[in-house]
């Protein structure tokens, strides 16, 4: 079978090549073109774009790069339709899919896609264009099955969350200190500023106002796949802070501590049981445009899966070097440390076991076969 997978984000890259090794064990003729990074490229796709060329995000930064994005969706449909596949696997990315999945639809492709567009917290009205283009609809959170099928009568299927996949089968590596040249004595706290240069300029000064003020510990960097050192080389003049690729997860499992921008990096953290501060800045514009139009409570994974705020948001205003400092200090106290763990076992429960790559290889090979 021929699959043709769109993904635009590093989030994306990781559960692209999940499944993509899935479908391989399920279809041995399995013949892959995607659109993602060097783990889809590495698990067996033909990479026709790589995500850095397509992250743009925000409502401004959107309309100063749409010439660049109307040129990806004209190559996008021209390199469908040479490729002729028996399926279009979507992997979130809604505003580039989902207008690729209606002109797909009339064009007589098979349309499903993995890890649903976030219409629960915004544009809910793509709900209807969801239903009309596309031929199945796999979700990873609990509550997105309910929000689809009682709200919108929309069958979808729950596969699952695809972190549990990866996280549940690690273990601790050995020598991970050693290597990076990190304290053996003192605990680590993960800097996580997320993976767009524009988030990574907004977020990463504020966390380093704080390092000063906890001078037991020492603070690393989880360097964004995609981005050169240089770019963070002029936030580090000063500052005795280590920066690591490639290594995100094996960092995690060694902190104490995290800070963390919004997305799927807060369950990650959360999975790996460390304790995390929450923190996000776009450009003021962007901002208050979200602020009109999100409907969410919560920013971050783990506070909208167990639906209570259980890690602290900093968000635009309230992420501020003061602010910051006094929560740092209380997830590193013991109180701060008992009670996010304990929380975390909740939403451990919740997620279950994992499987979503292979539930999904195996529900894409079925429908298409």
């Amino acid at each position: 079978m021929k699959y043709y997978i769109i993904s635009g984000e590093a989030s994306g890259d990781l559960h692209g090549s999940k499944l993509i090794e899935a479908l391989k064990k399920k279809d041995i003729r399995a013949h892959i073109r995607c659109w993602g990074g060097d783990l889809m490229q590495n698990s067996g796709g033909k990479l026709v774009k790589h995500y850095k060329e397509l992250a743009f995000m925000g409502f401004w930064e959107v309309i100063t790069n749409l010439k660049t994005i109307l040129s990806n969706i004209k190559f996008c449909k021209k390199d469908i339709l040479a490729f002729n596949p028996d399926v279009i696997i979507y992997i979130d990315y809604p505003g580039f899919n989902l207008r690729i999945s209606k002109w797909a639809k009339k064009k007589g492709f098979k349309n499903h896609f993995y890890i649903s567009p976030q219409v629960w917290a915004w544009k809910e009205n793509r709900v209807h264009q969801m239903k009309r283009d596309l031929d199945e609809l796999y979700v990873i959170l609990p509550f997105e099955k309910e929000f689809f099928e009682e709200k919108h009568q929309f069958s979808v299927k729950y596969v699952g969350h695809p972190l549990l996949d990866r996280i549940l089968q690690l273990k601790k590596p050995t020598g991970f200190l050693t290597k990076n040249q990190l304290s053996e004595t003192k605990p680590l706290i993960a800097l996580l500023p997320g993976s767009r240069l524009q988030e990574i300029k907004k977020i990463l000064p504020n966390y380093l106002t704080v390092t000063k003020f906890f001078p037991k510990y020492e603070f690393v960097i989880a360097g964004a796949p995609g981005i050169s050192p240089n770019e963070y080389a002029h936030f580090l003049k000063d500052e005795e802070v280590k920066l690591i690729y490639n290594q995100t997860h094996d960092l995690l499992m060694h902190s104490k501590a995290a800070l963390v921008s919004s997305g799927t990096a807060t369950l990650e953290t959360a999975l790996f049981n460390v304790p995390q501060v929450v923190c996000y800045r776009s450009s003021f514009l962007s901002y208050h445009i979200a602020k009109r139009l999100v409907k969410l409570e919560f920013i971050s994974l783990v506070n909208l899966i167990l639906n209570r705020e259980v890690v602290k948001e900093l968000i635009q205003n309230s992420f501020t070097p003061y602010e910051l400092k006094k929560q740092m200090a209380f997830i590193l106290s013991d109180d701060g440390q008992k009670q996010l763990k304990a929380d975390y076992q909740s939403l451990r429960l919740i997620l279950g076991k994992g499987g979503a790559s292979k539930k999904t290889a195996e529900l894409i090979f079925k429908a298409i076969k």
